[in-house]
Formats: C-alpha cells, sequence, structure tokens
C-alpha cells in the first residue's frame, strides 16, 4: 500500500510540474501561473471575445492621417465560422455623403464601452468641411491592452490579409506601459504588415498583395527611429491574400525572429556590449541612452499587448508617391486635402474592395486563430 501511494505522489508530483520559464505575463486574461511551453493566450474566434478585445473608437488616423474612422460595430468586425472578420466599410453608409463635407462627428460616448480611446489629432470630434473631410472610412482596430500583455514568448497568427486598393492591415504590438519613455523609445513590434493593392508596383518591384512585411521600431524619439536596421519583407507571387499563412515570432532574452509558415524571414541579436543602442546606430548621438538601465533587448524587454486592424491610405509614405497602379494613386502624401482626394476617386478604389460580394470577404483582415506560448 504504501509503495502504491509513494506511486501516485510522485505521478502527481510530475503532472503538476511547472518548468521555469523567463516569460511574464499581466492582465484579465492572463494565466495565473505561467510554466515553460504553456499556451498562455489564446483566440480560435468561435465566438466574438470582448472581455479579450477592445475595440479602438478614434477619428485621429493612427498618427499618419489615415482615412478610417475606427468603430465598434458589426459591420466591421465580427467573427463568423471560427473566422475573425475585420472589414473596411464607407462612412457615408451611416451618416450620407453631405455629412462628410459639412456635418460635425462627436464620437465620445457615456458608457466605458464608448468612451473615445484617442483624442490625438482631433481623434474625438471633427468638423467636416469641402476640403477637410471626416474620414471616409470606417473600419476596426482591436486590442488586448486590458486582457493581455506578455514579455517573452512564441507567437502564431494564422490570417489572410486583404485585398482592395489602398488597404492596410496590421498585426502588431505594443508596449504596456511605456516603461522606456513615448514612442518609439519603448518600441513597437510588427508582426506583419501588407498593402491591398493587387497590381501595384514600386521600381519594378510589387509592393501590393504579393509583399509583406516585419519591422520593428525604436530609438529615443520619433525623428530618430532605426526601423530600417530591422525590416524585412517577402514576396508571395500568388499573393498573402489568397490563402491563410501562419504568422510568427520568437522573441527571447537574447533574440527576435520573425518567420512566415516556419521560414526565418528576420531576426535581430542584439550585442552583449551596447544592446539596441549600438545596433541602432544612436551611439554617435548625444542623447542619453533611454535603455541603458536595460538589459541589451530593451526596449524589447517589457511587456506588449497585441493590436490587429485595418487602415486605408494615409500620409506617412507606406503608400509611397509615385507607384504604378491600374488606377492611379489619388493624392499626395503632402497634400492638405488627401481624405477629400482619396473620396473624390472612390469609383476607382471601391469596386476593388468587392464589399457586395460574400459580405466584403475579400476586403476583410481574417483571423483563424492567435495563439501565445511561454518559451
Amino acid at each position: 500500500m504504501w509503495s502504491l501511494v509513494v506511486g501516485v505522489a510522485a505521478l502527481a508530483s510530475v503532472a503538476t510540474a511547472c518548468r521555469q520559464t523567463v516569460t511574464t505575463v499581466s492582465g484579465t486574461h492572463a494565466p495565473a501561473r505561467v510554466c515553460g511551453g504553456d499556451l498562455i493566450f489564446s483566440d480560435e474566434f468561435n465566438t466574438f471575445d470582448l472581455e479579450k478585445w477592445q475595440h479602438e473608437l478614434t477619428l485621429a488616423g493612427g498618427g499618419n492621417w489615415e482615412f478610417q474612422y475606427y468603430d465598434n460595430n458589426r459591420t466591421n468586425s465580427f467573427t463568423e465560422n471560427g473566422v475573425l472578420f475585420l472589414r473596411p466599410s464607407l462612412t457615408s453608409d451611416q451618416f450620407g455623403s453631405v455629412f462628410l463635407r459639412s456635418g460635425r462627428l462627436n464620437i465620445e460616448g457615456g458608457q466605458p464601452a464608448d468612451r473615445c480611446t484617442n483624442p490625438q489629432w482631433y481623434g474625438c470630434e471633427r468638423q467636416g468641411t469641402p476640403s477637410n473631410i471626416i474620414n471616409p472610412i470606417k473600419s476596426a482596430r482591436i486590442r488586448t491592452v486590458e486582457s493581455f500583455s506578455f514579455r517573452y514568448g512564441r507567437v502564431e497568427i494564422r490570417a489572410k490579409m486583404p485585398a482592395g486598393d489602398w488597404l492596410w492591415p496590421a498585426i502588431w504590438f505594443m508596449p504596456a506601459f511605456n516603461t522606456y519613455g513615448s514612442w518609439p523609445a519603448s518600441g513597437e513590434i510588427d508582426l506583419v504588415e501588407s498593402r491591398g493593392n493587387r497590381q501595384m508596383f514600386s521600381n519594378g518591384a510589387h509592393i501590393g498583395t504579393q509583399e509583406a512585411g516585419s519591422t520593428l521600431h525604436f530609438g529615443p524619439f520619433p525623428g530618430e527611429n532605426a526601423w530600417d536596421r530591422a525590416h524585412w519583407i517577402r514576396r508571395n507571387t500568388n499573393g498573402w491574400d489568397r490563402n491563410f499563412h501562419n504568422y510568427q515570432l520568437e522573441w527571447t532574452p537574447d533574440f527576435l525572429r520573425f518567420s512566415i509558415d516556419n521560414v526565418e524571414l528576420g531576426r535581430i541579436t542584439p550585442p552583449n556590449n551596447g544592446g539596441l543602442w549600438q545596433f541602432g546606430g544612436f551611439s554617435r548621438s548625444n542623447y542619453l541612452n533611454p535603455w541603458r538601465f536595460g538589459s541589451k533587448m530593451a526596449p524589447f524587454d517589457e511587456k506588449f499587448f497585441l493590436i490587429m486592424n485595418v487602415a486605408v491610405g494615409g500620409t506617412n509614405g507606406f503608400f509611397p508617391d509615385g507607384v504604378q497602379n491600374p488606377h492611379p494613386k489619388p493624392w499626395r502624401n503632402t497634400s492638405p486635402t488627401a481624405a477629400a482626394d482619396f473620396l473624390n476617386a472612390q469609383g476607382n478604389w471601391l469596386p476593388t474592395w468587392n464589399l457586395n460580394v460574400n459580405n466584403g470577404r475579400d476586403a476583410s483582415l481574417q483571423v483563424d486563430y492567435v495563439r501565445i506560448w511561454a518559451l
């Protein structure tokens, strides 16, 4: 009998053994205990769990004067048959076309879930004029800012990119606490970004649906951002919009590695002496290193949360001037009337979105699942 008890106790001990891990977590949906190899956050999108996902509500345009207005409604974000859809639509479908050029839109609400999430760049209220119109597109951006943040781990997100001229899908991570200061001092991890144009070329290279990129943003100030030292692209002649692909990140105390379908896209391994300050070339400046009290991975040694969205257009150069497209780019990045210029060309770009076909699936960022494991 004693040997049986000892054997059962040993099995129980093995069953409850917890391998130590450097992964740390926080948030309302973070596990209380984290063991090495554990699945620490996931969503299979059998339902739309709004305890996990907070909608951003803002007209701010992401700091890039993009043309979308992020809202929480089931036209722009929903789950169906185990897939999450983030889908653009026309703001005029709700308010009418005249409103965009003459109305006043205030999106601040009284309930907690209806509060404007970003007041910057006239993000909570805008007045439409003939030249400075209200955001002509509605879309969705969701995040785990309250439910889940993590430091170090493995990420796999199975997704299909949208197709349609001037669509800008993104799956990315932002710092939970800005430990090292405001953007980009505390970093940004872009797991994947793409462009929806099916036939857009720049200097002979297809930079639309056939291109997907991963990027790290880091630097002491917005004007000092070494993203170009940590930016990788992969081209797929079939287009990233045709099928689901696995977008992957391995994030450790020694390196960050991006992969697509288990094929490495790029990585950074900061030097032990100097870290990302040296890697980014900032040591030549007179600025104080904001990461001097962190590890060699700083600012990527603190917790980040997940964001997924579909943006449209913008003037930051993600859609370069001078690209070749079946219908020319309708705005210039220096134009003070970029959104109005974009809207005036609606007859060219809207048909490419196929919103009236199959509920607009072509133009939707589709996400099959999100899975994050501890190291």
